[in-house]
């Protein structure tokens, strides 16, 4: 069992950090940028190839945070690996230390840095969740060829908060957990009233007793960049009282990190709530580190 999973299962508030792994062949950027979070974190997220940009592969920066004592998080997308591949990884991943696992689709290469590359996406997100819950529970590969160790995944899944409508039902999320979700990392919610009311519904449909819940958050760098999220990130809305604060803010970046402390304490609050995902592409690990120092 993984610290994560069992921080969760206890029912203690969780926090979760992610670092975009460099455009290097050398682990030093990495773990200096994961330092600044060690001991006050329970586990540190790299991406994979996030934007469709590349990066070093995430399984191996999740390898090199695993030997160097962190608790990673191995993001792994679709779009890049077909089903040996990506069956592979995994069992080499597990291999390496790397337990948690958040499964995405993964963005449109079409979009990222090198936009002639061809998409994958042999198996979806969900397809790649039932294939690590079989690796692990039935220590078997999908040809039914044994698996001598099995791996002890803690499997996750993506979702989008969101302000409750009064007919809407998280299915969405539910198929998630159908195929093997046990937590989920969602996109940002600045908004704590929102927040409140995603969870409670999660709640009253018995979603959160099934799967720990991690509210996507972090420290914006200038109103300009609430505003650029608020235009170009699906589903995120930063509201107009937090921009101004940036705004009126002598120093935005320093106020960007109280008000993500400030999520925090609020969100700490909120029945059924796991935890949270800090995230913060447009700076370094240490402005994560600040805020949740300044949370306490």
């Amino acid at each position: 069992m993984t610290a994560l999973s069992e921080k969760i299962k206890n029912k203690q508030f969780a926090i979760t950090a992610e670092i975009v792994p460099p455009v290097a062949a050398s682990a030093d950027k990495l773990l200096a940028e994961a330092a600044h979070v060690r001991g006050i974190v329970d586990a540190i997220n790299v991406t994979d190839g996030a934007g469709a940009t590349t990066t070093m592969s995430s399984f191996a920066a999740s390898a090199l945070l695993a030997g160097a004592g962190y608790e990673p998080v191995l993001q792994v997308t679709c779009r890049d690996r077909n089903r040996i591949a990506l069956t592979a990884d995994l069992l080499g991943a597990a291999a390496q230390g790397s337990f948690n696992l958040l499964v995405l689709m993964g963005d449109d290469p079409a979009k990222g840095d090198q936009p002639e590359a061809k998409p994958v996406f042999d198996l979806d997100s969900r397809q790649v969740m039932q294939l690590a819950r079989q690796l692990r529970d039935d220590a078997v590969l999908p040809s039914g060829k044994p698996v001598s160790a099995p791996p002890q995944f803690f499997i996750g899944a993506a979702d989008m908060p969101l302000d409750p409508p009064a007919d809407w039902k998280p299915d969405a999320l539910q198929s998630k957990i159908d195929c093997g979700a046990q937590f989920t990392q969602t996109q940002f919610c600045f908004e704590p009233d929102v927040a409140k009311r995603f969870i409670t519904r999660l709640s009253d449909a018995g979603i959160t007793d099934q799967v720990g819940v991690l509210l996507g958050i972090g420290p914006i760098v200038s109103a300009g960049s609430a505003r650029w999220m608020n235009e170009n990130l699906y589903g995120v809305t930063v509201p107009e009282a937090i921009i101004a604060r940036l705004e009126g803010a002598s120093d935005a970046k320093a106020e960007g990190r109280l008000i993500c402390a400030e999520l925090i304490q609020q969100y700490r609050e909120i029945p059924g709530l796991a935890g949270v995902h800090i995230m913060a592409p447009a700076q370094k690990p240490d402005a994560i580190a600040d805020a949740i120092k300044l949370a306490g």
